[in-house]
């Protein structure tokens, strides 16, 4: 069997006496990391904080524990919201702070099909805590389940799916109170549920 070949569960397992399998998973999932730091940090900004990425994951190499499902992704989530944490502080103590660090609205935009959504969709993320605001976007947009979220934030699984639950509905409600009867946007609780 190749490196290639190697499920991520393998590829992990190895990570503290091969190094060089860094270059599987960067090659396996790059782009998916790229698109998480993108919108946070937007498109300029994830170029560089990529690369700093995966050598922050090659130095905790030693450090690693798969993820029940296997994949290497909450792992390698988990070190890019510390690596984007480090890069707004910085960014704030050079005096490039903004309301919304942490948070690329463009990208948001760029998920919705019109510009008129935008606001919504800023109205609903602007409720949450920032705790939750990123749980429901590991699950919303990076696909991850919630206990492969809940293993990136640091959290246990109940505690995930407590806080998604409560993200959503706090987001639908905030929806509502701003549009009115609301298309289904896949990221907030069932609207039967909300009364």
């Amino acid at each position: 069997m190749t490196d290639h070949e190697r499920s991520d569960r393998l590829l992990l397992a190895g990570l503290p006496e091969q190094p060089e399998l860094i270059g599987v998973l960067y090659e396996r999932h790059a782009p998916s990391v790229f698109r998480f730091l993108s919108r946070r940090a937007g498109p300029a900004a994830a170029e560089d904080l990529l690369s700093e990425v995966f050598v922050a994951a090659l130095s905790a190499r030693g450090r690693v524990v798969a993820h029940d499902s296997g994949s290497a992704l909450p792992w390698l989530y988990g070190i890019a919201a510390n690596v984007l944490r480090h890069h707004f502080r910085d960014s704030r103590a050079g005096g490039a702070a903004s309301h919304d660090a942490g948070m690329d609205w463009d990208a948001v935009e760029d998920r919705l099909d019109a510009q008129a959504r935008r606001g919504e969709l800023r109205a609903a993320l602007s409720v949450l805590s920032t705790a939750e605001r990123d749980l429901l976007l590991l699950v919303a947009w990076e696909g991850l389940t919630p206990a492969e979220a809940a293993s990136t934030v640091g959290i246990s699984q109940v505690a995930a799916r407590s806080r998604l639950h409560r993200a959503r509905m706090r987001a639908a409600r905030a929806l509502q109170s701003v549009a009115g009867p609301f298309p289904d946007y896949p990221f907030v609780a069932n609207q039967e549920n909300l009364t």
